[in-house]
Order: C-alpha cells, then structure tokens, then sequence
C-alpha cells in the first residue's frame, strides 16, 4: 500500500523545511546550532501541519545522531525504559516525543533525570501553549521554540513540489490556479492538510488535471483552529471577548462565526455571561440579564440557529458603554483577602462572647448600619472604588458612595448607640 502523499514528501533536510524561517533560515537560531554541531532539549509548538515533527527529524539527521520516536498518549513506560537502555548503550540519544504535553507524572518522573544528565535529548512536539499545558519541571529544561502556522507562499510552494518531485503525485499532473487558492483558502497554513486535498484530488479528477471543483468535492471549508486544538479554540474565545471589549462587532461576529464552526455553544456562553459582568459591567446592568436570556435561547435551539440569538446580543455588548469599576475594585480586594490574615472586628462574628450586650450588633438599630466599621482594623479605611465611570448609572452610584463617605465608620457600638 503506498504510502500517503504528505509523508512520503517529508523533507529530509534543513533547505526543504516550508516556512519557519525564523528558525530555519540563514539567521535562523536552529541552523545555527546545527552549524555548530549541538543542539539542546527543546519543545516545538504551534498549530498543526506546521512540521514541528519533520524538523525534529531533520535535526536528528543533520546531527547524525540515532533517534526514537515516542508517543506521550500511546506509549507506555516499558517504551520509555527500552530507549533509556539504548541512550546507555549509544551515549546519548534524541527522543522525538509528539503530544509531549499529555506527559503523565509518572512518565515525566522517569523522563527528567535522563534528560537532565543529556543522555536524553528531548524534543518535543505539541500544538498545545507550554506556558499553559507543560508541566514546569520538563519546561525548564527545555527551550521553547514556536512555530508559526504557513503563508499562502509556503502552501504553494510545498503543492508545486508535490507536482514535481518523483516522490510526489510521480505522474504528469495539471492544476487550475482557482483549485490552488481553493487549498490555500481552505487549509489555514497547514501543509499536511493541503498535501491530502491535493492527493485525493488527484485520484479523483479527470485527465490529469486538477480543477477547483475536484477541490471543492472533498474541502471543508471551516478554519479547523476554532477547534483543531484547545489552545485555539480558546484563542478564538479570547479574540472573541477582546472584540467586544474594544466594541467592534464586525471582528466579534466573525471570531463567533469560527466559533460556531466547533459546535461548542456551551463555551460560547459562559464567555459572554462572564463578558457580561466583566467588560460592561456597572455601565450598564441591565445587559447581563438580556446576556443570559440570549444564551439560553442559543441552548436551546443549538446550532446552527444558535448563532442568530448569539449574534444579536454580541452587537448589543460590543455597541453598549464598557466599564471596568467593578472588576477593578474585586481584583484588589481579593489581593488583599490572600496577601494577608486579619481578623473581623468581634461584633460581626455570629456570637460574640465577652461583649456587653450594648457593644454587641444590633439588629433594631437601622439608623447606625452605614455609620459601623466592618472592616478589620488593619484596613479600616481601604477604598476600592478610586474610579467610577462617565456613564450616567455609574455617576449615581458614585454620588451615593460619596454620601457615604460622609458619616465615619466607628467600631465603638456602644458609643454610636449612645449618641
């Protein structure tokens, strides 16, 4: 059985590598290392098809060094012991890990000291964000490389040398330029996707040519980011938030269209009720109830209709007055809940002993609420609402704060009661 197009086109040297020139080109960090003969525990990231796997490869070929390959989800630790003899027998070896971030403890345990000592060379390939999914232990260790998703340039570039090559389609092919942008448009920088359409295309059309309907036949055109991996999933949802937060709904509903392609309303939903409260906040109230009532509604149709109540709404949070008063005043109050331990003043415990029965809270005294210290004594005087909004409901809010600023607040009960 042959083997599929994408791999038997996996380049084999540094020049044939697609895109990355970053790391790759003249001035390329990678290719100077390999200049220099050495090389060092690394993890490649970025989306798919991008060649993080092939260039570990080819980084072991160029090194000439023997290397394994490993699978952080399928294999097992008796694979890892079997490699951690032969790096003892050859000196030192590559380990090429894919998915390295679904690592479990035990595996990582085992992998550290290998890699430590360098009798391991790790690399390490996932289209996950380290900062977010490698355990801290392994990501110290290693360098961190990115790997950026391919130019339309690069697409054409790997297609025509699957035209070309005798490795590649090996037959006498023509294709369209409409067919070419259809693959381009379609596969979002990824280079095994485009090498797969270009292969079932073939088999499929007619005479040897490649037209953009035998494309079209077999190309979903979806952006496979909105659910290709969790880190772009959720890079979707942060644009998504990042848009209303900026009020522009034209680049809000477009991050929702590519959100809808995942299906995943449920997601969609906690984003916009968080945004709700988050972004517009104290600027307009009103909006985090209409918030719920959208999402609910999208719920319960699903998608595709989903989108239509969702879209309505995500103008309605992009065009609507933003204020962060709120946030702002929960972020440093819960900075200090966890800097420090301090105790609430005795009066406010539910049963305060050793208080005289006139010092203790009283439940009949309304008049003296809004006049009693309820904060501990170390930051009786905090004031976390520095910056109220323009807006007009924020402005009420601030004058009714500043009225009570007026009456100071006292922990002496019996006194103020006296009064």
């Amino acid at each position: 059985m042959k083997e599929p197009l994408a791999f038997r086109l996996r380049p084999k040297n540094l020049d044939e590598i697609l895109g990355q020139k970053h790391l790759t080109g003249e001035n390329g960090v990678i290719r100077k290392c390999i200049r220099n003969d050495t090389f060092f525990s690394s993890i490649f990231f970025g989306p798919p098809g991008t060649g993080k796997t092939t260039l570990a490869r080819v980084i072991a070929n160029e090194l000439k060094r023997p290397y394994r390959q490993f699978n952080a989800v399928t294999g097992n630790k008796k694979d890892l012991d079997a490699i951690f003899a032969e790096s003892k027998l050859s000196g030192s070896l590559i380990l090429i890990c894919d998915e390295v971030h679904r690592l479990n403890k035990d595996k990582q345990d085992l992998l550290l000291p290998h890699v430590e000592d360098g009798s391991i060379l790790l690399l390490g390939a996932t289209t996950a964000n380290p900062y977010h999914s490698i355990n801290p232990a392994i990501r110290s260790r290693c360098h961190l490389f990115e790997f950026k998703a391919l130019s339309d340039d690069d697409i054409r570039e790997g297609l025509d040398r699957a035209l070309k090559v005798p490795e590649g389609l090996n037959e006498e092919y023509e294709i369209d330029e409409d067919a070419i942008q259809m693959i381009c448009d379609t596969v979002n920088g990824d280079i095994r996707w485009a090498l797969n359409l270009l292969e079932i295309a073939s088999i499929i059309c007619k005479d040897n040519h490649i037209t953009a309907e035998d494309v079209k036949e077999n190309a979903l055109h979806v952006n496979h980011r909105a659910f290709g991996s969790e880190d772009g999933h959720y890079d979707l949802l942060s644009a998504l938030q990042k848009s209303i937060r900026g009020s522009d709904p034209n680049a809000a509903l477009y991050y929702l269209s590519l959100l809808a392609q995942s299906g995943d309303v449920e997601s969609i939903s906690r984003r916009l009720l968080v945004i709700a409260y988050e972004d517009i906040g104290l600027a307009n109230p009103q909006l985090a109830s209409r918030t719920y009532a959208a999402v609910q509604a999208a719920e319960h149709v699903g998608f595709p209709e989903a989108i239509i109540p969702l879209g309505v709404h995500i103008i309605d949070l992009c065009l609507s007055a933003k204020s962060r008063t709120a946030m702002d005043a929960i972020h440093e109050a819960d900075a200090i809940a966890q800097s420090k331990a301090m105790d609430m003043p005795k009066y406010l415990k539910l049963t305060p002993v050793g208080l005289a029965k006139e010092e203790q809270y009283s439940y009949e005294r309304y008049d003296c609420f809004h006049k009693i210290q309820y904060l501990p004594d170390e930051i009786k005087d905090l004031d976390l609402l520095k910056r109220f909004g323009s807006n007009r409901y924020e402005q009420q809010l601030k004058q009714i704060y500043e009225e009570l600023k007026e009456y100071p607040r006292t922990s002496d009960l019996k006194g103020l009661y006296n009064r």
